[in-house]
């Protein structure tokens, strides 16, 4: 990709986690509310190993106050990286069985807190226009974030355990998570002049 939306379409994000019944398929229908409807940025969700056909975490669902995903759990394969012009991962473990998949993906593959971090800085050092749909702002973001990683130290923090199996605590720890990387994303991607005349 080189910052501009596909023809005739949007810009396809790839959300992934271990089984895709957590943490991604929260994230999913986080980053799509924070768009809002009519936007140019597909959502998806899939799992590093997944078991196809197993239904969203009602706990994660529960604690996170929202309802839980339609959509049954699938596997990830090199056609769905191959497919995404982002792919964001709740940990490095599954960042590397990614790019492990599709190689070609490592640029535009990153843990969720890891390009939420890299979005800020790209956009406060770049020429990123104030305006713009979520796509073509995002497509801008996927671009810049690589250059921007002299700018963070990378490691454990850019990790979201697996709450899958464990309390209502653990949950909620990991949807917060979700949650702020996913609200830091909106911000971005939605259009900034709007918001400025909003604001005043």
């Amino acid at each position: 990709m080189t910052g501009a939306l596909r023809t005739g379409g949007g810009v396809r994000v790839l959300l992934l986690c271990t089984a895709n019944v957590c943490r991604s398929p929260l994230a999913e229908v986080l980053l799509r509310a924070e768009l809002g409807p009519g936007t140019d940025v597909d959502v998806s969700s899939a799992g590093v190993r997944a078991r196809p056909g197993d239904l969203a975490c009602a706990t994660m669902a529960e604690v996170a106050g929202v309802a839980p995903s339609g959509s049954p759990a699938r596997q990830v394969d090199p056609r769905l990286l191959q497919q995404a012009d982002l792919v964001l991962t709740m940990t490095r473990t599954h960042r590397a069985a990614a790019v492990d998949l599709a190689p070609a993906a490592l640029r535009r593959t990153f843990t969720l807190r890891e390009f939420a971090d890299l979005a800020v800085l790209a956009a406060g050092g770049t020429d990123l226009p104030a305006a713009g749909s979520p796509g073509r702002r995002l497509a801008d973001l996927v671009v810049a974030a690589p250059r921007a990683r002299a700018g963070r130290v990378a490691g454990a923090h850019d990790d979201i355990p697996d709450p899958h199996g464990l309390g209502p605590a653990e949950h909620e720890r990991a949807g917060a998570e979700i949650r702020r990387a996913v609200a830091v994303l909106g911000g971005l991607l939605r259009d900034r002049a709007a918001s400025s005349a909003h604001a005043g």
